[in-house]
């Protein structure tokens, strides 16, 4: 069945799916192994992952070039991605819609900032005009070949103009085609509750620790209409910190024994890597 499919088929029952933020084939392939059922390519870690802020900066390519990657670790779950505002106007929007479903991601979402955009939980974002982002919906729909795959609309109207223009743009996206509404970083439970209530569409979520959402229990968050739930950088920040503790070693001891906790063995990397069906296939296909 294709990814594009299983999703639908999962938005469609009912349940809630978690998806944790990943940046790279080896963060995938640890999602997929730890057993879930899809999960988030986010454009802000990949950005990071590069030395750079969630600005906009990285040309559609390199972002492309990276989801490739990331379908090819984790195949046997789907792969919900970051596209930004679509890197432009509605022709741009077109091609890069196109460029990630060739690359086999289920699912992408756009976003009504002005490009280049920021990350949801900075300030001083600017929003294009609900009309033009509507249109932009309607052309990344006519651009893709298939049908099952699933676009979600976001806003960030909350923190440029306030709530109910957020539900507004919302309900306007909904009639534009998205199959899935996000709205981004509503600041308490209550109005994460009146999104719910006010949008009867399915729903994403952006939650994680330390940001302008509050924590909410799934139980809940699924019994209030929210279907998917991505947690954009918590994987990346884990790492982050985990290497700077084993800097910190090196630097101190010359070698990495005391963070010994931190680190996976080297067994358990090549394990991760799938480093032996590596070398039996080419032993398979050796002369």
């Amino acid at each position: 069945m294709k990814a594009t499919t299983r999703l639908r088929q999962r938005l469609a029952a009912g349940d809630i799916l978690v998806c944790p933020g990943v940046y790279d084939g080896i963060s995938a392939r640890l999602v997929q192994n730890a057993g879930f059922e899809a999960l988030y390519a986010s454009g802000g870690a990949i950005a990071r992952s590069t030395g750079i802020p969630d600005l906009g900066l990285l040309p559609v390519d390199s972002i492309v070039g990276r989801l490739e990657q990331i379908v090819d670790a984790a195949p046997d779950i789907p792969v919900i991605a970051d596209a930004d505002t679509g890197y432009g106007n509605a022709l741009n929007a077109q091609a890069a819609a196109r460029a990630f479903e060739r690359a086999g991601v289920a699912a992408l979402h756009l976003e009504d900032q002005v490009f280049p955009k920021r990350c949801g939980h900075y300030e001083d974002k600017s929003l294009v005009p609900s009309r033009e982002f509507s249109q932009k919906l309607r052309a990344v729909r006519d651009a893709l070949h298939d049908d099952d795959f699933v676009i979600i609309a976001r806003t960030d109207a909350i923190a440029v103009e306030g709530f109910d223009a957020a539900i507004d743009r919302a309900r306007a996206y909904a009639e534009a085609g998205a199959d899935v509404i996000f709205v981004e970083a509503p600041r308490t439970e209550a109005e994460i509750e009146e999104v719910a209530k006010r949008l009867p569409h399915p729903l994403l979520i952006n939650m994680f620790h330390g940001g302008k959402t509050p924590l909410v229990p799934l139980q809940k968050l699924k019994e209030l209409g929210y279907r998917i739930v991505i947690i954009p950088s918590d994987l990346q920040r884990a790492a982050l910190g985990a290497m700077q503790r084993c800097l910190e070693a090196i630097k101190r001891d010359g070698n990495s024994a005391s963070v010994e906790a931190d680190m996976v063995s080297f067994k358990n990397r090549e394990e991760i890597i799938g480093t032996a069906s590596f070398l039996e296939r080419d032993r398979r296909y050796g002369a």
